[in-house]
């Protein structure tokens, strides 16, 4: 298994450049092809009472549409340092959400960035982390506002529970742990015993690992049932690590996005790539 087609949403925000360049380093070293996903504000109406004149529908779509060319042209200009790696852009008609959604049917990995608390976006091109991990089957990075350390995943820290969606992170993320020189096996607050976690909680999935040609360390931190996404975040500040591996828990009400606990703290408070699975 390897990446060999990645999906990058692309936007406006000051936060796309250092999204794009993670993007293309990663694109490099899977020698994979990269399909920039834009997707355009849409022209809202002006005032309450009366539509806007058709004047200024064209130029608000004016602006849009050089916007969309900026945004294009610096993903282009960022591939040029990456001249191995294969490129297209594609512009979206419909919302950012569904238009990621659709799209990731034909792709290995979609990168998205975390939502910057402050900027703002119209709602055409705004991108909800939840709704893309609810309605993705691939999985999802997730790139930190701040940006990604080149070459990310040295060292790769592995939120480990035993579920449904933590295995289909391991095994999404299998392609980077095999690149890592250092992969952390992290059961939080973890239940000893045969039907939770067994008797030294993490090593049945470092074993499993080591049949990929992966060496794991097992750890378990029984000290996180306070907190277990801060304790995450922690750990992963103290020990280096550069990309956190974990399964994306929530669940859909009334069309929102109800993120469980540890899910919510990673995405709003993440200082590194994370590689999620719903």
């Amino acid at each position: 298994m390897t990446y060999r087609n990645l999906l990058l949403h692309l936007d406006s925000s000051p936060a796309c450049l250092q999204r794009v360049n993670a993007t293309l380093d990663l694109a490099a070293r899977f020698d994979a092809h990269v399909t920039g996903l834009v997707t355009p504000a849409k022209v809202m109406p002006y005032g309450f009472n009366s539509a806007p004149s058709a004047a200024l529908i064209e130029q608000s779509q004016a602006l849009i549409d050089a916007q969309t060319r900026q945004t294009v042209a610096a993903f282009e200009a960022a591939a040029q340092q990456y001249r191995s790696v294969a490129i297209e852009s594609r512009i979206a008609s419909a919302d950012a959400n569904a238009a990621i959604a659709l799209s990731a049917r034909y792709t290995d990995l979609v990168v998205i960035g975390q939502s910057d608390p402050e900027q703002t976006a119209d709602d055409g091109a705004r991108v909800s982390p939840g709704e893309v991990l609810l309605g993705c089957p691939r999985p999802v990075l997730l790139v930190p506002y701040i940006g990604a350390p080149a070459g990310f995943g040295k060292t790769v820290l592995i939120a480990w529970n035993g579920s449904r969606e933590a295995c289909r992170a391991v095994a999404d993320a299998l392609p980077l742990l095999k690149q890592a020189q250092r992969v952390i096996v992290m059961a939080a607050n973890p239940q000893i015993g045969d039907a939770a976690h067994g008797e030294l909680p993490g090593t049945d999935l470092a074993a499993y690992l080591a049949h990929h040609d992966i060496t794991a360390e097992a750890h378990a931190d029984p000290g996180a049932a306070v907190d277990i996404g801060q304790e995450l975040l922690s750990r992963a500040a103290d020990l280096g690590v550069d990309l956190l591996v974990m399964g994306a828990y929530g669940h859909s009400r009334a069309r929102e996005w109800v993120f469980g606990g540890v899910t919510r703290t990673i995405l709003q408070s993440m200082t590194m790539p994370v590689l999620m699975s719903h």
